[in-house]
């Protein structure tokens, strides 16, 4: 009977127990104080969205816009790289967790010295040749979890990436519709202030003629002169405008320099009307906040969080032993026809158990480290949802109230279309000047201008507010 080897059966138990030690802090989701649902302004119906979003303004132009920047803008492919970075790292790490296999093949030529203290023995060769060829095997063994919890942080690092580049995507959409109706925009402020140009040029001749004629007085015909040259001095500064929101634009669809330089971005000549559902649009009464926990710079700050805490674990494993197994198989011979033959054959196993037991505080410096870092990411976690429900409390206030702007803006400018027509009509019956006419005109230019802005803040914080969700959402689910 063979005899009983206690300290095996002791080696044995210690690997299967430290196969199941985790030195990393147990996670849990942070606590959160969240409201119980959004509450829609008093007065206000919802609209149930899907993905994409955008879709809602109606625009097909928009639309192209948008899948040309997915497609090919430069931050957001710097994203996808990061991603494919975090994968590779995460590969990277686990590999760590498996043996290492490798082959290795050596010759060398030795030459022994004739004038040492131990000269060589009558016969012997002094050169001689050896070649060496093996198969070598390592593997430490995670005890304490240092290797698995340095994968689970590599893991929460891609996910946390990916996350990230969720949310390049959704700023990258945001932005492109922003600078699409910021375009609009100024073109409807270039094209109102064409035709108040046209109309005070025309008026002007016709002023010259009666100035000619000594009907009006040279200050009457200057007063008109100059609000002529008012209008159109305008009309440099939105052109300079347009043109540095056409460049920004094209920067953000991934457009070469030379599409950039050469290209012109030509939005959609449609009227100047918001569709009834962007229009329409709020946050639905009784939708649950804990929905805003899907924001992908929600995840990504919790996904940094779970990675910290797991390399506390990392850390903490130097404190403890570590176990190590290696070996390889193979041949050594004096011939390299001899090397693989039967009498060459050498292995070898070996295990080593190294424990640490002074290093200057090293191991637990890195721990506090570890440590801090987890802190860290825990009060930017936090930070991060308080900015998320900041940013969706800010998003549905200006979409409402950009709503009513643009309302008043709308109902200011069709008030002063029709003052300007009454103003025509009087001066034409002899009641009113023409300067009363140029005071109407200047108001429904001032207007119009004012308008057309409102409606891009509208547009705007519509974008704004999906941003802010993290995309559309389903008034269903």
């Amino acid at each position: 009977m063979s005899r009983f080897k206690p300290h095996g059966v002791v080696f044995v138990l210690t690997l299967a127990l430290g196969g199941c030690i985790n030195l990393a802090p147990k996670y849990e989701r942070p606590a959160a104080e969240l409201p119980a649902e959004w509450k829609a302004p008093e007065g206000q119906s919802a609209a149930a969205l899907g993905a994409p979003w955008w879709k809602i303004y109606g625009d097909a132009q928009l639309d192209r816009m948008v899948d040309e920047a997915l497609a090919h803008n430069a931050n957001l492919a710097v994203a996808v790289a990061r991603v494919d970075e975090a994968r590779a790292l995460l590969g990277e790490t686990r590999s760590g967790q498996f043996p290492t296999v490798d082959a290795a093949y050596s010759r060398d030529r030795t030459q022994s010295s004739l004038r040492t203290a131990m000269p060589l023995p009558p016969g012997v060769i002094r050169q001689r040749d050896n070649y060496r060829g093996t198969l070598n095997v390592s593997y430490e063994l995670d005890l304490w979890g240092r290797l698995r919890n340095a994968t689970r942080a590599a893991r929460a690092e891609l996910l946390a990436t990916e996350a990230a580049q969720e949310t390049v995507r959704i700023a990258l959409a945001a932005d492109v519709v922003q600078a699409y109706y910021s375009l609009r925009s100024l073109d409807e402020q270039v094209a109102a202030t064409q035709r108040s140009v046209t109309s005070r040029a025309e008026s002007l001749a016709l002023q010259k003629k009666r100035y000619d004629a000594g009907v009006i007085s040279e200050f009457e015909y200057r007063q008109l002169e100059a609000e002529e040259l008012a209008a159109r001095a305008q009309l440099p500064v939105l052109e300079s405008r347009r043109a540095r929101q056409e460049n920004a634009l094209a920067v953000l669809l991934g457009r070469s320099p030379r599409a950039i330089y050469s290209d012109t971005v030509v939005a959609t000549a449609t009227p100047a009307e918001a569709p009834a559902r962007e229009q329409a649009l709020v946050v639905p009464t009784g939708l649950p906040s804990e929905l805003l926990l899907r924001r992908p710079d929600l995840i990504e700050a919790e996904q940094r969080l779970i990675a910290a805490n797991a390399r506390i674990g990392a850390a903490r494993a130097a404190y403890f032993p570590s176990l190590s197994i290696t070996g390889f198989f193979g041949g050594e011979s004096a011939a390299m026809s001899e090397l693989f033959t039967g009498p060459a054959g050498t292995w070898q196993a070996a295990a080593s158990l190294t424990q640490p037991i002074w290093n200057a505080g090293r191991v637990g410096a890195q721990v506090d480290a570890a440590n801090a870092r987890q802190r860290q990411a825990l009060a930017q976690y936090q930070l991060a949802i308080q900015n998320a429900f900041r940013d969706v409390r800010d998003a549905i206030v200006a979409q409402s109230r950009t709503r009513e702007q643009f309302e008043a803006e709308d109902k200011r400018a069709a008030t002063l279309r029709e003052a300007l027509r009454l103003a025509k009509l009087r001066y034409e019956s002899g009641v009113a000047s023409q300067l009363d006419v140029l005071d109407a005109e200047r108001n429904l230019l001032a207007a119009e201008l004012n308008r057309s802005d409102a409606l891009r803040a509208q547009r705007a914080a519509v974008a704004d507010l999906f941003k802010a969700l993290g995309g559309g959402w389903d008034a269903g689910a």
